[in-house]
């Protein structure tokens, strides 16, 4: 059994840092929310548990928290911020507003160097991120650290392997916080660190193998990384039994289909072309509200792979390569967390499928993903290629789709992608992409006056999506891209780029 370390979502924007963070120390951590069972926690048998920050305080009275008996299972527990607050308060501590709240980089001085600050210097650099602050600490409790504004900055049980500390040390920022990690999970929870790339191609593989038994599965494929990495585990774990579909809809990249077809050809994937264009552009004519766009396409494209699957002897599983940021960004599944944006592979599924779902990927990292999938031999010219949404550049031109705004925006995207890979950039930059935008500007070509569309260059640096940074691409680059955009794509006279990051913006316009 793989050994997991849990993190309950009590509502953190920094929540899936600390997963991803356990997971690059070698153990593989799961978010679940706040609410887990005691039965449920008993049942995964993780080596160790984590209580995440949130925005609450623990004495509202709708604050989310937990029975207390979930603290006496014998588990070691680490609680960040909000997670150490409710420790203290579940075990009759004392928690108060803070006349001073602490945002941003902090330093704290620590008083106890074994266990999880082994090896931390006497005086550290942290993120702290709190109003409230821990007063009195419960029974068999003592403090370990201290900050200017929080005496109490960090704890630990006299008998219990549970600790807290006030700061983040999942974040960046916080100068040992990976190390601070590292030994809670290693040297307080006695975790071995072997969860790797391969370890989780062959669990998952075998877990397909127990779940689709002799059933066909149908799967699709955009050329894109993930759906890439779902076919190669898929192929691996039912051979002849998957069907792979390649669905044009109209909405795909300039040349794409055809170059796509051909590489999953070389790779042995049986693959099936359905041309559904007009379905799509039908299907969005009239249609501005990006949600709606999304749950359109999400609809229509379940109903053509029910349409295709049906064509198929025991088709009964449809296999996607949805991501953790996807679940992430799309519901609120693990915990109290904010909806931003339905995704085509999650919140645009119709409510009824015909299809049962198989999710290889639905808890990992788009940088885990690529590991996996250079595990499994993936062709380096997949791995390497930027993100692109499952619905296309119908989300990429700002209001109603039509054809000759797809037209232009193809142009454009062509342009831009083969001046970043001739500057020798493209692989510095997490995602590049064009957005069509629907005003027109003044403009002058010639001697005429023209009025015209806008096209604006996103492009960003990330390691896993969930955080991101508008890519410093040169001046000339731009400006190449600009002059060629204007002068070789027909309607566009302007072009502009963007410097939003992620947060508060999304990398997507829609």
């Amino acid at each position: 059994m793989t050994e997991k370390v849990l993190v309950l979502d009590f509502g953190s924007q920094y929540t899936q840092l600390i997963a991803r963070r356990i997971r690059e120390l070698g153990v593989f951590s799961e978010i679940r929310p706040f609410h887990i069972s005691i039965d449920e926690i008993i049942e995964i048998q993780p080596k160790a548990m984590i209580l995440s920050g949130g925005p609450a305080s623990v004495w509202d009275d709708c604050s989310p928290s937990l029975t207390h008996k979930i603290l006496e299972l014998g588990i070691p527990i680490l609680g960040i911020c909000y997670g150490m607050q409710l420790i203290v308060h579940l075990l009759g501590g004392k928690v108060e507003r803070s006349q001073r709240r602490e945002f941003g980089p902090s330093e704290v001085e620590i008083t106890d160097y074994a266990d999880i600050f082994s090896g931390i210097p006497q005086k550290t650099s942290v993120w702290m991120s709190h109003s409230d602050r821990v007063l009195e600490l419960p029974a068999g409790f003592s403090a370990i650290a201290s900050s200017v504004n929080s005496p109490i900055a960090a704890i630990k049980s006299d008998r219990d392997k549970i600790f807290g500390i006030q700061f983040h040390a999942e974040v960046v920022h916080t100068g040992y916080g990976k190390e601070i990690l590292s030994n809670f999970i290693f040297k307080i929870a006695g975790c071995d660190g072997d969860w790797t790339p391969k370890s989780f191609a062959d669990d998952t593989i075998k877990e397909i193998r127990e779940k689709v038994g002799d059933s066909n599965v149908v799967c699709a494929i955009s050329g894109g990384v993930d759906s890439s990495v779902t076919a190669l585990i898929l192929q691996r774990a039912v051979w002849d039994r998957l069907y792979c579909f390649f669905v044009d809809t109209g909405l795909l990249r300039l040349d794409e289909g055809s170059e796509v077809l051909d590489v999953y050809r070389k790779m042995g994937l049986n693959v099936i072309h359905v041309d559904a264009t007009d379905r799509f552009l039908r299907k969005l004519r009239g249609v501005e509200d990006p949600e709606e766009k999304r749950k359109i396409i999400g609809e229509e494209f379940i109903r053509v792979f029910e349409e295709e699957a049906s064509k198929i002897n025991k088709a009964e599983f449809l296999a996607q390569g949805t991501l953790y940021p996807d679940v992430i960004e799309s519901v609120s599944v693990k915990g109290p967390s904010s909806k931003i944006k339905s995704h085509h592979n999650v919140g645009g599924l119709p409510e009824k499928m015909k299809l049962e779902l198989v999710e290889p990927l639905r808890e990992l990292f788009k940088d885990e993903v690529r590991e996996v999938g250079r595990e499994l031999g993936l062709r380096p010219d997949i791995l390497s290629r930027h993100p692109f949404p499952g619905p296309g550049l119908a989300i990429r031109i700002i209001g109603e789709v039509d054809e000759d705004k797809i037209r232009d925006l193809r142009q454009s995207d062509a342009i831009f992608i083969e001046e970043l890979k001739k500057a020798g950039i493209y692989d510095d930059i997490w995602q590049a992409f064009c957005v069509f935008l629907p005003i027109k500007t003044v403009g002058v070509m010639g001697d005429e006056r023209t009025y015209e569309n806008v096209i604006a260059l996103r492009a960003v640096t990330s390691v896993d999506g969930m955080t991101a940074d508008w890519a410093r691409i040169p001046y000339d680059v731009l400006e190449t891209v600009s002059v060629r955009i204007i002068n070789e794509v027909k309607g566009i006279n302007r072009v502009v780029y963007d410097v939003s990051t992620k947060p508060p913006s999304t990398i997507e316009w829609e």
